[in-house]
């Protein structure tokens, strides 16, 4: 399972991550992350077993956890398969099969939103 932690400017100093993680024994597969002076937002694979004891742990400390569930929506009536979001998605959600023709593996999904900016037909969005 995919989830976004997010992390506010009142915690983004302290070690909330590594304190969750040393205390539930939970590893965290970072799929992505940003920080900056303002905010903390990270993308982690973890055990759907696992969901509810990270989730307690972090939300302890001040985050915020969501579970990444809904995908990228793809309207294949809109789409030309242009490959504009192959090559900006962090996460190769989309590749060309042999015919080339689009396909998407949406499990792969972390809802950064990259191709939806790209595209230049519409076909893709996000329930969020």
């Amino acid at each position: 399972m995919k989830i976004r932690i997010i992390i506010n400017q009142d915690i983004v100093t302290r070690p909330i991550l590594a304190e969750a993680i040393l205390e539930t024994g939970i590893p965290l597969n970072i799929a992505q992350a940003h920080f900056d002076s303002t905010a903390g937002e990270i993308v982690a694979d973890i055990k759907d077993t696992e969901y509810k004891m990270i989730k307690q742990a972090l939300v302890s400390r001040g985050a915020e956890v969501r579970k990444l569930d809904t995908p990228i929506n793809w309207d294949e009536d809109e789409c030309v398969e242009c490959g504009a979001c192959v090559s900006v998605c962090p996460t190769k959600v989309f590749s060309m099969d042999k015919e080339w023709n689009l396909a998407v593996d949406t499990t792969k999904c972390i809802q950064c939103g990259t191709c939806i900016e790209m595209c230049p037909h519409d076909a893709l969005s996000l329930d969020v």
